[in-house]
């Protein structure tokens, strides 16, 4: 049975680029994109996400894979997959954030531990941040939603169609500001408290200046740092909801859905 080579050509490219944009988002996104998920599992994906894609787009007009443009195309796919993936990954990163601001406040940033997720120590508040943030990612069906986000992704943004404006990258980075915002936002109350606790601990050393505070504040800082975490931690999803709101309106924006 003979092929022609243009066949082959045309095959090769309609399931190239498809599968650089699902790679792209698939390779750094929340919950799949960690170093914890063994490569099989995300190629696994994104072959079976690609197969159900590729049939419900047009063929490509140049199919020439050793042409330059073709080239070009994915890197365009690859950059549209990885902003994707990046804003959901930043989404999860302003919980780990809001952790380690917590940590330092408190004197539990001498508690660390290795992220399994990008390798480093990470403060053990910013790890149960990731690690809360991360089921709940999973919970509310968000990796479903970031991949309907893909999809809508090649209607809008078809890989025949016009080159990516410049000024969409814009997006993602106001969605970085949102991110240091809403970290802060989160570590504000249990800072606030903190600096309460220090204050008194001044009043105490003025009040009475035999007093050794640092034999005895360390232990009770580190101590209310647990209880106003336990106190502040019910507003945990009230601030999920909202950052997670924001990365689907800057998802939309980026993608023009």
């Amino acid at each position: 049975m003979d092929f022609p080579l243009q066949l082959l050509m045309q095959t090769l490219a309609d399931y190239l680029l498809p599968m650089c944009r699902v790679t792209g988002m698939f390779l750094i996104m929340a919950g799949i994109g960690v170093r914890n998920v063994p490569m099989r599992i995300k190629t696994g994906l994104v072959v079976m996400i690609t197969l159900i894609i590729m049939p419900t787009l047009p063929p490509v007009v140049n199919p020439d894979l050793m042409s330059g443009q073709m080239f070009l195309e994915v890197l365009l796919q690859l950059m549209i997959g990885f902003a994707l993936g990046f804003i959901s990954l930043m989404f999860i990163t302003t919980f780990v954030l809001a952790g380690q601001l917590l940590a330092t406040q408190t004197g539990l940033g001498f508690a660390s531990m290795v992220d399994p997720a990008s390798g480093v120590n990470v403060p053990a508040i910013g790890q149960f941040y990731l690690i809360l943030a991360t089921l709940l990612f999973w919970v509310f069906d968000g990796h479903l939603i970031m991949i309907q986000m893909l999809v809508f992704s090649f209607d809008t943004l078809p890989i025949n169609g016009q080159w990516w404006e410049v000024t969409s990258y814009w997006t993602v980075v106001e969605f970085g500001g949102w991110m240091f915002a809403t970290a802060l936002a989160i570590a504000l109350a249990p800072i606030v408290s903190m600096l309460v606790v220090n204050l008194s601990f001044g009043i105490m050393t003025r009040a009475a200046p035999q007093l050794n505070i640092f034999s005895i504040g360390f232990p009770i800082t580190m101590l209310a740092g647990l209880v106003i975490l336990w106190l502040t931690l019910d507003t945990f999803l009230f601030h999920y909801d909202k950052q997670w709101q924001h990365s689907i309106d800057y998802s939309c924006r980026l993608i023009g859905c």
